[in-house]
């Protein structure tokens, strides 16, 4: 049975067609299914394009969320609480639906650069993807990066034009673009003879017609998924392997944590079949060290929300098993007489670093409860285990850590939630990694697409060339300009709130790593001087009333502030100021000869991570608490401060890795 949707509503259509073609088989998706029966695909597309909507419309219509809540809710792919706040896919998700005697194991991918590691790493799971590209906006710079992947790993892509249904809809000129992106990436002859669907994820249908995308869209026809569903049964091809007379071998992918099993490892099973109870070892990624031996104790894997346990698995299947807890991201888990591993992609390094540490602040220790080094050097640990895009590195102090990852949002997502288990640490301002090649420093550069109204395309372009930005096209998308532009990662980081005010909030940008290119030398200065705090106690009216014209104010009336803390930003240039925030006005019995004025303190936004990380200046960091984001000086001392000051200002040398 397959279940439309138009809109809100939802229909079931009985598959008349489907039994007069014989197609109707039942499978059972915790029985091991002929090879020839099994489809594994990505969803691969740039953020927003509509990736997990379509995951959403696929479960639905094809009854695998049949009597379970999700049924009514939107996004269920994502399940982590970061990923519903933010509207974001932050960690890949593996779903299997059964249509026409089939097995499909779908894998949703993030589309956010700084998860690109996500979508590198799973690409080793499918043997196609469906690239999802937005009919309006068009292949964007994560499209890039994951069709570059995929095509470089041999996948021929099935391309979805979604939200075709938009007034705003250009699915021709887009098809255009599509094709020389794949030209462009040296994609190969039958890679470019691809297959262009039309969607609406939203709305429920997807068609290969362009004519039928227009009636649908203008609600003159009932429509379903049915047509992806077919195109993926008969396009992409079957997974490879042997199954019989061959070792049990497969690559982990991915670590679960399961509250009675404790840790599963996820992947595919690349040779042999396993079932529960046979025993297994677990082969260290290059070296082939055994790590572990072990039985296998539960197996299954994901419908829709729901787990299905399986009694056996074989060559092609996505599975997850339980056994080996020991077990890390590409480690090999295999029969015991397997003694190579099984090779894996390295993924592309991280491009920026900053240090956490110990919460060294006067008001450390108030609100979290996982305060010490120690506690913060294990959570790294761990999360390094299953976050493969990132490096954790002694900084050479006793009480911090250098966190290497792709990204702003990357680092701030991890730090979010590490305040919301209870941690207090300190965040240095993120460092571009570096690298010497033949004497010669290189710096990583990222490919940038904005899209901004034409009044505000000539203050984008001067200040993004300020940045070190090349200008690489100019084009008109709708009522929008859309400038690409190449630029260093050092020209982007503390940009985004530039961007914002110049936009007034109606621009969009969106970045993706390019490359390690020459240095292109040092930067203009783009921040203005901080308002240091230099006394303890709480934030005063009175004293902020006077403080207020000297710039822009980061504290609000009534908060705790102490020394060394960063109370605003300059409205000049020049070096810090120190003041006095909690400064109270002085009472006496003498009565005044006029009434004191109201006190009107401009509003205060509370920092979002993001923002405070792009924001601080070198000398400066986050003191991040479970309730609270404040601005400090590394050095709290203002004596201390003057002296370091005079200490030679670091270069491109001391950012070389």
């Amino acid at each position: 049975m397959l279940i439309a949707r138009r809109g809100a509503g939802m229909r079931a259509y009985s598959a008349a067609a489907e039994q007069k073609s014989g197609e109707t088989e039942e499978v059972d998706l915790g029985a091991m299914v002929p090879m020839d029966r099994i489809r594994n695909i990505g969803i691969i597309a740039h953020v927003d394009h509509g990736k997990t909507t379509l995951v959403d419309c696929l479960l639905k219509q094809s009854g695998a969320l049949s009597g379970s809540s999700a049924m009514q809710e939107t996004r269920v792919m994502d399940s982590n609480a970061l990923e519903k706040e933010r509207g974001i896919t932050i960690l890949s998700k593996v779903t299997s639906l059964a249509y026409k005697g089939h097995r499909i194991n779908i894998v949703d991918t993030p589309g956010h650069a700084d998860f690109g590691g996500e979508v590198e790493r799973i690409l080793s799971m499918v043997d196609s993807v469906v690239l999802v590209v937005d009919a309006t906006e068009g292949p964007m710079a994560q499209t890039k990066f994951v069709l570059t992947k995929a095509l470089a790993r041999g996948l021929s892509p099935l391309v979805v034009l979604n939200k075709a249904d938009r007034p705003t809809s250009r699915a021709d000129e887009v098809d255009s673009e599509l094709l020389e992106l794949f030209m462009a990436l040296g994609a190969s002859d039958a890679q470019t003879d691809y297959k262009v669907m039309y969607a609406s994820a939203k709305e429920g249908w997807c068609t290969h017609d362009a004519a039928e995308a227009g009636r649908l869209s203008a609600g003159g026809a009932d429509g379903s998924m049915a047509p992806l569903l077919d195109a993926i049964v008969q396009q992409a091809p079957a997974p490879t392997g042997q199954r019989e007379d061959a070792p049990f071998a497969m690559l982990v992918t991915q670590l679960e944590a399961n509250s009675y099993l404790g840790k599963c490892v996820l992947g595919r099973v690349s040779s042999g079949t396993v079932r529960v109870g046979d025993r297994i070892r677990v082969l260290e990624p290059e070296t082939g060290t055994v790590r572990e031996e072990g039985r296998v104790t539960r197996l299954f894997l994901r419908s829709g929300v729901r787990q299905v346990e399986m009694a056996e698995a074989g060559a092609g299947d996505l599975v997850t098993l339980s056994g080996v807890p020991t077990a890390g991201i590409n480690a090999t888990v295999a029969s015991p007489e397997v003694e190579e591993p099984l090779g894996f992609v390295p993924i592309d390094p991280p491009t920026i670093s900053v240090t956490f540490s110990v919460n060294d602040s006067p008001l450390a220790g108030r609100e979290g409860s996982q305060l010490t080094s120690g506690m913060i050097r294990a959570r790294l640990l761990r999360e390094a285990e299953t976050n493969v895009a990132l490096q954790i590195r002694d900084s050479g102090k006793s009480e911090a850590l250098e966190v290497r990852g792709r990204g702003e949002l990357q680092l701030s997502v991890l730090i979010e939630t590490m305040r919301r288990e209870g941690f207090e640490l300190s965040v240095t301002p993120p460092r571009v990694l570096m690298r010497r090649d033949a004497g010669s420093i290189l710096e990583p550069f990222e490919e940038i697409t904005i899209d901004v109204d034409h009044g505000a395309s000539g203050v984008v372009i001067e200040k993004l060339t300020k940045r070190k930005g090349e200008l690489k096209s100019f084009s008109d998308v709708a009522d929008k300009a859309r400038m690409v532009f190449h630029i260093p990662t050092r020209g982007l980081l503390g940009y985004m709130s530039e961007f914002k005010n110049d936009t007034h909030g109606s621009g969009v940008i969106n970045h993706a790593f390019l490359r390690y290119d020459a240095y292109a030398g040092p930067l203009e200065k783009t921040r203005k001087a901080s308002m240091v705090s230099m006394a303890a106690g709480t934030a005063t009216a009175y004293a902020l009333n006077m403080i207020e014209p000297r710039g822009r104010l980061f504290v609000r009336n009534g908060e705790a502030v102490y020394p060394g803390m960063v109370v605003g930003e300059l409205s000049k240039d020049g070096g810090d100021l120190e003041v006095n925030p909690a400064k109270a006005k002085q009472l006496t019995n003498i009565r005044a000869a006029g009434k004191d004025d109201t006190i009107r303190l401009v509003p205060v936004a509370p920092w979002s991570l993001e923002e405070a990380i792009a924001y601080i200046n070198p000398d400066e960091a986050i003191e991040v608490t479970p309730s609270t984001i404040r601005l400090r000086k590394q050095i709290l001392d203002a004596n201390k401060r003057k002296q370091n000051s005079r200490k030679r200002a670091p270069d491109a040398e001391d950012m070389l890795e």
